[in-house]
């Protein structure tokens, strides 16, 4: 969809707000909390696309909201945004799609936000409020600066907000600890936050099928590569800040894709010949599909070594 920046508001000096509607206020489509959307931004010779969870009410139709922090030593989408994005601009955005929904089956919801993870949170607590569930949030950042949440959350003695600078860290096992039967609880944020979540649960007996969690990853940069095309016997080279997605992207490769982090699968690609080592990102393959080197998911993943072929 190509929609407007109607809003640009900064809510520390390292995230800000963005919102986005129809440039003729048409209705858009309604989403879940959790989900995301994919903005295109055209950085000189490169089109970037990066995935944002929308943080606005999933039930007003009128338009999308993001925060995005800036990071200057990434790939240069969140800069591109801070830097370039003003009011008026209009910007392709993808439908919205949710690989972090609520299970609005479970008996309460516990969400675990770390940082800019809070994003997903903010619209899923549109939704909570809407069904009248049961919930707690638990909200952790080094210092108040960096809790762009904040301006954000609404009042709710269920909120909890935990600043390391301050001495008031999570405790989770007390967390985790006598949450009724039918809990279920969500957590994003930095991958460290997840596995200690992951971990805690684990430990406390939850059954694994009631931890949900998103992570919050980039492609990484890396030393610039190549790769063949079986089907077509092309060379595609890859460099070093950019990912396989997006130079298969540029040079006309069509690709199935979705959250662009690893997370979906719908990019997974086989490997007909790898002499090599494929440096797997994703949240995607097992670890023996890992270590067996027959498939790569060209949203996050690189390689190196001397030859990749690529079952396109």
């Amino acid at each position: 969809m190509l929609l407007e920046v109607a809003a640009v508001e900064r809510l520390t000096p390292l995230v800000t707000r963005f919102r986005f509607e129809h440039p003729q206020k048409k209705a858009l489509p309604i989403f879940s909390g959790g989900a995301h959307v994919v903005v295109e931004m055209p950085d000189g010779d490169l089109l970037r696309r990066n995935s944002y969870s929308l943080i606005s009410d999933p039930n007003d139709p009128s338009g999308y909201e993001i925060a995005v922090r800036r990071e200057d030593v990434g790939r240069g989408g969140s800069r591109y945004m801070h830097t370039r994005v003003a009011v008026g601009d209009r910007m392709r955005v993808s439908v919205p799609a949710n690989l972090f929904a609520l299970d609005i089956r479970a008996r309460k919801h516990v969400l675990i936000a770390g940082g800019i993870g809070i994003t997903p949170f903010l619209a899923q607590l549109h939704q909570i409020d809407f069904l009248q569930q049961p919930f707690e949030l638990r909200y952790a950042a080094r210092t108040r600066e960096e809790a762009a949440g904040l301006a954000l959350l609404p009042k709710s003695g269920r909120i909890h907000v935990h600043i390391s600078s301050e001495g008031n860290r999570m405790d989770l096992g007390e967390i985790l600890t006598g949450q009724p039967l039918g809990t279920h609880v969500y957590v994003c944020g930095p991958t460290g936050l997840i596995a200690a979540v992951t971990d805690a649960a684990a430990r406390h007996g939850w059954p694994k099928s009631v931890i949900h969690s998103e992570a919050f990853t980039s492609p990484p940069p890396g030393m610039p590569f190549a790769v063949m095309l079986a089907k077509s016997g092309r060379r595609i080279e890859v460099g070093a800040h950019q990912s396989l997605l997006e130079a298969l992207e540029a040079a006309n490769v069509e690709l199935d894709w979705s959250c662009r982090g690893g997370a979906c699968g719908r990019c997974e690609t086989g490997v007909i010949s790898c002499k090599g080592q494929i440096e797997h990102n994703d949240h995607w393959l097992s670890r023996d599909e890992r270590a067996g080197q027959k498939k790569i998911m060209p949203c996050m993943s690189r390689f190196t070594g001397d030859e990749l072929v690529l079952d396109l």
